[in-house]
């Protein structure tokens, strides 16, 4: 009785969060199904291709989570009368590019032109890097606050929002000068309704320094506090970039050192499809330089309760299975 009740309250806070009445559920529902059947073929060349997965195991997420979402994000571009643009907020291993890509199909389904834009497509060139490596030693991994081309995004982003086409948008080549990654050719798009805008702090604050003074590890050093002091700053100049946004889903995993162990499987299973890996050591070592530049509990648990900044929240379970969808 007690799984029942709590089965009945997540389908009431689903129904709530996109806009699912009594006095139009049916409607939403056989609206639903129509999508869901449109858009199975494509679904299912997605979950084999790139997932491989059976699309079996991904259906009831689709119908539960992604569909509803996906008519969502239509309902608002039509609102709108303008490219809509829904950021996307997640760490490593919530599934964000996977939610992109599905959510672009169903939104191409719709009719809307959609574009899928990275955060990691706005890094700085490889020499630009060089140079800022050059001017600050701690920025040993591209990612950080301060290594991406912050004024390119504004462009690409303010271009879309006036209509402008074609639409020059960048592409960043991770595997380039042996995994250091530099820019690629980039994308030419003509028309553009809906982006998506995904990063792993795309929409994130800067937070009152005075909260590194007693911060959780492994900010334990006052090098360490004086990296995260200087990384929050860098985040004030990301603010502008941040208000091109028309809405913020925030994938949340109920507990942020998952994306450790998610790091590690990731690897593991890259090893042993015989391509090169990092050691359980190594993978440490680089989510504690980036939990130490903008630490989860400090600038994301906050987000989850800012109904000011986050319009949906999706709870991200250790096993990679969402659970409460709600707005804070």
């Amino acid at each position: 009785m007690e799984f029942r009740q709590q089965e009945a309250l997540a389908d009431t806070l689903r129904a709530k969060t996109f806009g699912i009445t009594s006095a139009n559920v049916e409607e939403k529902m056989q609206e639903r199904s129509h999508l869901l059947q449109a858009v199975l073929p494509a679904f299912n060349q997605f979950c084999q291709t790139s997932l491989h997965i059976a699309p079996e195991q991904m259906l009831p997420v689709l119908w539960d989570l992604w569909l509803p979402l996906g008519m969502k994000i239509a309902a608002q571009r039509q609102q709108l009368k303008r490219p809509f643009i829904q950021g996307i907020l997640g760490s490593q291993g919530t599934g964000k590019t996977t939610m992109s890509l599905v959510i672009e199909l169903i939104l191409q389904q719709l009719g809307y032109r959609t574009l899928s834009l990275s955060l990691d497509d706005l890094y700085k060139t490889y020499s630009d890097r060089l140079a800022l490596l050059e001017h600050d030693p701690r920025l040993i991994w591209r990612g950080p606050p301060g290594t991406h081309d912050i004024d390119l995004g504004l462009d690409v982003l303010e271009q879309i929002r006036q209509g402008k086409s074609p639409i020059t948008v960048p592409r960043f080549d991770k595997s380039a000068h042996a995994g250091a990654g530099d820019r690629t050719n980039p994308d030419i798009i003509t028309g553009v309704d809906i982006v998506i805008f995904e990063g792993w702090f795309v929409g994130v604050r800067p937070i009152n320094p005075d909260l590194f003074d007693c911060a959780p590890p492994p900010i334990v050093t006052d090098a360490d506090k004086t990296f995260a002091r200087d990384m929050n700053h860098q985040l004030t100049k990301y603010l502008p970039l941040w208000e091109k946004l028309d809405s913020l889903i925030l994938l949340y995993p109920i507990d942020y050192r998952c994306s450790l162990a998610w790091r590690k499987q990731a690897e593991q299973k890259m090893i042993a499809a015989g391509k090169s890996g990092m050691t359980d050591a190594q993978i440490e070592d680089f989510v504690n330089y980036f939990w130490r530049s903008l630490h989860p509990e400090l600038f994301i648990k906050p987000l989850s309760q800012s109904a000011e900044i986050v319009d949906l929240v999706i709870e991200v379970h250790p096993d990679h299975s969402f659970g409460k969808v709600y707005q804070p």
